[in-house]
Order: structure tokens, then sequence, then C-alpha cells
């Protein structure tokens, strides 16, 4: 007898039961690779499904479908007819991120249906089960148009778990028991089940489909309910529903993620990207991560001053904000022409000149357009903004929520694709891995950043749970009286270029270099220029994009350390919240067999400089004993240097 081949022929039968298991046609269990995660799909009583990771239930039995605008309810009660499995292990390589390459490991069915209501047939459920979560998404071939009015998705919890809820994407992040939540959620969302248990939710690939929000449900206490922007009139009464054209249609994932920690769930957002579709643009080429100075002046003067201070601090880009062509909030502004605003500034400014200036400098310089001349202008700015030799262009103030919006938008960026241009979007826009598909889009804001004058401890929540969503444009400053008064330390502000991702990372937002005019009043007012202290080493060395993320550790609100490399340093930042800790980082990140030289930035509050920032210099190894006392609303940023 050939026990080697049986004892193959058993562990690919149990392989394929942890797989997918179908018990006649009302259920199906579907685990993850690592068999860490199961989730299961039932059409008793009604279609629903249920999450379990590592031993402990996260999602308990919870609904799904939709509600139609003529009243009728899908799926509506269903048998499964037929699955269809598929498994996926690769690997693949972003044009940037915060890995040099990402792996995409996953098991999947896709679950048909037959039901009472004729619509059922014509209804799929796709489930993905990954290491690092599952999701799942709904897709549609009838053969006629949906009208949406909601969305019955469910996330049951077993119990009633802490939440960092948030009304709106630029809103305080604010820790309280599910319970207790009143207000319609941002996502993601971040749940602590207990000390050991934390989960995730969220939507990934939403491309032309009506923006998810979280909504308590009110007779229980423990479920969430997807709540989907629907346009409504003046009375407050919804119209536009969302559109379902079928024939190959499908909705945005929705996603659970869970880990024993915060840390764990943010190691692995790269989840939302391997949700999206792989890179659509042939040549990116001209696609390029960098470090950007806003211009607060609007003027020659400013932008050549801002050229010059780029170039020689390594930086790549110089972004006009609003104001270049007259009131942003102004219908009639023209973002062809070059008029500035005279309540932002009294010019002079010779825009083309300036980016000329820059190119033979080697810096690229990035444009800030409002919505209301983007959704009037965009086919005639877009190819201008170019053939002036702009590289970037920052869309403002945009309308997100409904359908409508998030279609314009991603059309937007599509089409900037097409002519070469780099975007940043702000406000409340917040990502769901498109910057995969079209990876010009480089990051957005969504974020409650430094021009909010947040803490620590909210960026810490941050942290924790916009970022899993993806990058961020956090403004970060570094000489604003803000810093010090209301922020943490000019520590902290280094700290959090490495611990907030965002391939195009702003620095010095209000701060202005040498021989910018002085700028009173308005965004940017500043009387002080930028000095030529040694702090600023460190933002000249630092990176926007990695080769490898190490989530080390950290708890919303009251610490975070994070660890990235790139190219062969390491960089480290530690941000610190309420309380002040003895930060002890074990340095087993580093890579075996090397020394080096660790430059360490830290708040020395006996140094008689403005930013009281320490910088010393010792060797250590992966073996050494780091340890560093940090003060509360406070931070740590250190640079790793292989020693030769």
């Amino acid at each position: 007898m050939n026990f080697k081949l049986i004892g193959k022929a058993l562990v690919f039968m149990c392989l394929s039961l942890l797989f997918c298991s179908c018990n006649s046609n009302d259920s199906i269990q579907l685990s993850s690779p690592d068999n860490n995660y199961h989730f299961s799909l039932t059409t008793e009583g009604k279609l629903s499904y249920s999450v379990n990771w590592n031993g402990s239930v996260i999602i308990d039995k919870s609904a799904l479908g939709f509600k139609l605008a003529n009243g009728t309810f899908i799926p509506g009660d269903v048998k499964i007819t037929k699955v269809i499995k598929n498994s996926v292990d690769k690997t693949w390589r972003p044009v940037y991120g915060e890995f040099s390459s990402y792996t995409d490991k996953y098991n999947e069915v896709l679950v048909q249906f037959k039901g009472t209501n004729l619509a059922a047939e014509n209804i799929a459920l796709r489930v993905r089960a990954y290491n690092e979560g599952v999701a799942f998404r709904y897709e549609f071939n009838q053969p006629e148009e949906l009208e949406v009015l909601s969305e019955l998705t469910e996330f049951t919890f077993p119990n009633d778990p802490f939440v960092w809820v948030s009304l709106m994407a630029q809103s305080g992040i604010n820790k309280q028991k599910l319970s207790d939540v009143s207000i319609i959620c941002e996502r993601p969302l971040l749940a602590e089940l207990s000390d050991s248990v934390f989960a995730a939710l969220g939507e990934a690939n939403l491309v032309d489909f009506a923006r998810m929000k979280f909504e308590k449900d009110s007779t229980v206490s423990n479920k969430l309910r997807a709540s989907l922007s629907i346009a409504q009139d003046k009375k407050g009464n919804k119209i536009h529903f969302v559109s379902i054209p079928g024939n190959g249609y499908f909705s945005p994932w929705r996603f659970i993620m869970a880990g024993q920690s915060p840390s764990e769930i943010l190691q692995n957002n790269y989840l939302l990207l391997n949700l999206s579709e792989p890179n659509k643009i042939e040549d990116t080429s001209w696609i390029k991560p960098g470090k950007v100075i806003r211009e607060v002046t609007l003027t020659t003067k400013g932008g050549i001053a801002c050229v010059d201070f780029a170039e020689k601090h390594n930086l790549q880009y110089v972004e006009f904000d609003a104001g270049w062509y007259g009131n942003e909030y102004d219908d009639a502004s023209d973002a062809t022409t070059v008029t500035v605003d005279p309540n932002r500034s009294p010019g002079p400014l010779d825009l083309k000149y300036v980016i000329n200036y820059a190119k033979e400098k080697g810096i690229d310089v990035i444009l800030y357009v409002n919505r209301r001349a983007l959704e009037k202008q965009l086919d005639e700015v877009l190819p201008l903004l170019k053939s002036w030799g702009v590289t970037g262009v920052k869309y403002g103030f945009v309308n997100v929520g409904p359908q409508k919006w998030t279609t314009w938008l991603h059309d937007a960026v599509r089409k900037a694709a097409e002519h070469g241009l780099m975007v940043d979007i702000h406000d409340e826009y917040r990502p769901t891995g498109y910057s995969r598909t079209y990876p010009n889009l480089m990051t957005q804001e969504g974020i409650r950043g430094d021009e909010e004058s947040a803490p620590n401890d909210m960026v810490i929540n941050t942290l924790f749970t916009r970022m899993i969503a993806g990058a961020g444009d956090q403004t970060n400053c570094y000489f604003s009286e803000r810093v010090s008064a209301k922020m943490g330390s000019h520590v902290s502000q280094m700290a959090k270029t490495i611990c907030i991702y965002s391939p195009w990372q702003f620095l010095y937002w209000y701060d202005r270099p040498v021989g910018s005019p002085t700028k009173k009043g308005g965004a940017g007012n500043t009387e002080d220029v930028i000095p030529e202290i040694p702090d600023l080493a460190f933002f000249d060395q630092v990176p926007t994009v990695w080769d490898e993320t190490k989530i080390i550790d950290g708890y919303p609100g009251e610490f975070a350390v994070v660890a990235r490399k790139h190219e062969d340093k390491w960089y480290l930042g530690a941000i610190t919240g309420t309380k002040e800790m003895l930060l002890n980082v074990d340095l087993k990140f580093l890579d075996e067999g090397k020394k080096y030289k660790a430059t360490v930035f830290s708040h020395d509050e006996s140094l008689k400089t403005v930013t009281k920032v320490k910088i010393q210099e010792i060797e250590v190894t992966g073996q050494s004993e780091f340890e560093y006392p940090v003060l509360k609303q406070n931070g740590l940023a250190v640079i790793f240097t292989p020693v030769k």
C-alpha cells in the first residue's frame, strides 16, 4: 500500500473541505488560505452571512440584499443553485506603495441563486477569503435597469463593542460603545470586541456606486447597517436612486478585517488594493511620488523662492493653492486664466514663468482647481495645464457620496491620466483602492489633518482608522505656531511623515522660504520664514514611498510606532497621545548582520531653540536595546543608515 499517496490524498481532501463546503442548497462555508477566517452564507429564513476569525465570532448572523425604489426586496427568498470556486496565489508590484510588492492570495466562491423573486436569478454574491480579511460584493446580470433605494447589508457584532466613530471624513474620531452611537459613521470603522480581538469594516473598489457609511440599527444595540448616500432634494426627499444597469455590473466590496491588535489590521491595509482592479495605465514613467511645498503668497517672487528651497532641500514639487485663477467659490472664476484673487494676494503672479523656472531646476508644479471650475471646465483645463508644463492637479471641494459624483470624480481621475497628469483629491473624499487601478491618483485628504490642528491623540486615532483606507494628505506643517500650541511637538511632526503614508507628502504647509514676500491674513498667514536649522536634515532625507512597512505597536489615542524601509535605510516614527511612555522598540526589523548609524530626533525641553529638537547619533544592530522616554503629545523620529 502506498501510504505516501494516501497521505497526499487526505491532505488534498481536507484542504478542499476547508476551502469551501456546500450543505445541500441552503448554505456555503468559505475559509481563508490560512484557515483563520471562516465565512458562512445561509439562505435559511433569509439570505444572511456570518464571519469567524481565529475561533472568535466577528460578525454574527447578518442580512444581505437591497430594497428597490419600487418596494421590491432583492434577492428575496432564494435557494443556492450554483457555486463556482476559485483560488488565487500571486504577487504584484505597484508603481509605488507601502511595500515594493504585495501578496494577493485568497479563496473565492461565486454563489448564484434561484428564488420566488424573479430578480433573484440575476443576482450573484462573490465572496473572497484572504489571510488579511474577508470581502463580498453583489453582481448583477439582469437585462433591465434597477433603481436601488437602500442597501440591506448588516454587520452584527457578537457583543456591544467599543468603536471609533466619526460623522464626516474630516471630523473628530471618538471612542464609544456601539450602543451609544447616534450618528451615521464614516468608514473604515474600527471595533474592539475584546482586549485581543479587533475588527474593521469598510468598502473597497468604490468607482461608480453610491458611497457606503454605517448606520446603527435603532432596535438592536450591536448591529450596523450599510447606509448609501442617496441624492436628496431641498425637502429631504430621496432622488436619483442608485442605478444598477445590469449585464455584468457589480457593487463595491464590503470587507471585514480582524486582528489581535489595531496594528495587525493596519499592517494588512493592502487588502483594499487587492480588491481593486490592476493598473490600467500602460506607461507609468511620468508618475512620480515626492515631497511638496505649498506656495502661500500667490506671487512670482514667492514661487521662485519655493522652487529654490525645493531644489536645496530635496523636495520634488511646488503647489499653488486656491486663488491663482480668482475666487474659487465664484462660479464665474476661470481656471484657464491666471487671475489672482485679490482677497488672497496682491500679486503679481507670472505663473508660466515660475513653471518654466521650476523645470530648469528639476522641480515640478501642481495647481489647485476647485470643483466649481472642474465641473464646467474639466475637458478644457486638463490639456491646457499640461501644455503649460504642469504635472499635477489638486481637485478641491469635490462632491462625494451619491453615485453621480462618485462616477464623475473617478472619471476625472481617468481623464487626468489621459493627459499625463497626477491628482490629489481634497476634502471629503476617502480612498477605496483606486490608486492601484489608476496610480496617477497619488493621494487624497478625507483626513483630519494639520489644517484642523489635530492633537497627537487624534492623529493616532486617524492612523488606526482612516489609514486602513489608504494614503492620506496630512498637510504637515512644521514652523507654524499651532504645532507647539495645539498639536504636540515638532518631533511628532517628523514622526507623522513616517506614520501617515502619502506618496505626495505636503511639508511646511503654512511656512514660507527665504525670499518669499510677507503674507498677512488668509491661508498661510505667517510673517516668519523657514530658518536654515539642523532639523531640516530630517525632511531632506525622508522619502514618501516604501519597500517595506512594519506597524510595530500602538493603540488609538495612546501611542503608535511604525518602521518603514526605503532602499537600504530604515525610518522609525513614534507618536504619543494622552499619556507619556517609556518607548522600548525591538529593532529586529533591521537587516540581520548589519550595523546601523541611528540618527535620533527627540524632544528636549531644556533646549533654547524654537523647535526643541535634539539630534544625536548612536550605533545599533537588530539586537540592540532601543529605549527612549517620550512625553505625552510628543514623538520620536529615527533614521537608520547602514554602516559601511
